[in-house]
């Protein structure tokens, strides 16, 4: 039973939990690509906030940087340059932009053909299953910090009542954060050494644009949009409602492609629907979006106020991967349960084949490059999904369903 009736206080609890679930994804993307971890904190939370304007505030989703983007920007940077690059990703935007106004054109019919249950399941699955490796890579750097963060959350989740059962989250990272300082696994160097008030952001991005990065990043936008189509349904599912319908996927479309453009202004990464914060929900049963967005307003705090920002830095990857071996499996789960609810017929042999296949393409690591463009992993596989869906004869039965709709 999912609820959002919540006092105050408890969403701002909830909502700062939800916040360092996505935290170390967050994070991490900005530190490989060579930018301010703070400025992809702001803009995180500022998108999120324009993807709940946009949305109507309907939909319980958290906007953070994107996986994705990750080896595509760290190749564009050798030959243009971060600030180039950063400029250059403001395309993305218009890969969901296009979509939106697809989706929109077309509406749930174009859907419903091209993103059946049968792959849109497994999608969600891919993105829950596809993630379990980033949380055992994190987990490996000290597995006693990994367990005692996921034992306790394990616990509190099972155990306890009332206000604790709704932090299991949070409780597993302030349990393993205190076994890392007296292990003397923590840094606070960092900490001493930040300034109380910090500006996350930079304004002379676009005075460094270049066609180039530009023009080079549009297919990259193309796996991400597949991704959060995914996403939504899998948020649907946790919610139990229908947000391909109300407020609309255009609507999610759109929003994720204005954060996106805003980030790239602003010169954080490309953001994208967090697959860790919809595990969150499963896991403790609160879908509200004023939840969402107290975890929006979190990070732009903590990106604004340098110190507290530094202190979130300095969580043991460990303890963040000991949180994500829970999380990811329930993103998995979810999509199991949509298969399961839309009533998928896997004794029907086109099904079993879609489902196969997807699932190989998208855990076996398949890559299709042609020169600069390559795409890979969930998008690889949705593509894929897709393209069987359309050519793969139906059986009698399930085209007299369609003709009944």
């Amino acid at each position: 039973m999912y609820t959002d009736n919540l006092s105050v206080a408890k969403r701002t609890i909830v909502g700062v939990q939800f916040l360092f679930v996505a935290f170390g994804a967050t994070v991490l993307v900005p530190l490989l690509i060579g930018i301010n971890p703070a400025t992809a904190l702001f803009t995180a939370g500022l998108g999120t906030f324009l993807f709940h304007i946009i949305t109507k505030g309907k939909v319980p989703i958290f906007l953070g940087s994107s996986f994705a983007f990750i080896a595509p920007i760290m190749a564009a940077t050798k030959q243009w340059g971060l600030p180039g690059t950063l400029a250059g990703l403001t395309s993305v935007s218009l890969v969901y932009f296009a979509m939106s106004a697809l989706v929109k054109w077309q509406g749930r019919k174009l859907l419903d053909r091209i993103f059946p249950p049968v792959v849109v399941g497994p999608v969600i699955i891919l993105i829950g299953l596809s993630l379990s490796g980033s949380a055992v890579n994190m987990a490996k750097d000290c597995w006693v910090l990994a367990f005692v963060s996921l034992l306790t959350a394990v616990g509190v989740l099972t155990f306890c009542k009332g206000m604790m059962k709704l932090v299991p989250i949070i409780s597993g990272v302030i349990v393993g954060y205190i076994v890392a300082v007296c292990m003397g696994k923590v840094d606070f160097s960092g900490v001493a050494s930040a300034s109380w008030i910090a500006c996350p952001v930079t304004f002379d991005t676009l005075k460094h644009f270049e066609w180039s990065p530009f023009l080079y990043m549009i297919p990259v936008a193309i796996a991400p949009v597949i991704e959060h189509i995914g996403d939504v349904y899998a948020v649907g599912a946790v919610a139990q409602k229908n947000f391909v319908k109300e407020p609309g996927l255009h609507r999610t479309m759109l929003g994720d492609g204005v954060a996106c453009l805003t980030s790239a202004v602003l010169g954080g990464p490309p953001e994208t629907t967090y697959s860790e914060v919809t595990g969150a929900m499963s896991i403790t049963k609160i879908t509200s979006p004023a939840v969402i967005r107290v975890s929006a307003a979190t990070a732009i705090c903590f990106s604004i106020v340098g110190k507290l920002s530094a202190l979130l830095q300095s969580i043991p990857q460990a303890v963040l991967g000991g949180i994500m071996l829970l999380l990811f499996g329930t993103i998995a789960s979810v999509g199991v349960q949509n298969l399961i609810q839309r009533k998928v017929n896997m004794s029907d042999t086109r099904n079993v084949i879609i489902v196969s296949i997807m699932l190989t393409m998208g855990l076996g690591g398949a890559v299709l490059s042609s020169g600069r463009f390559a795409v890979s992993g969930i998008g690889l596989s949705a593509i894929i999904g897709v393209i069987l869906n359309l050519i793969l004869p139906k059986e009698n039965s399930e085209k007299h369903d369609e003709a009944a709709k």
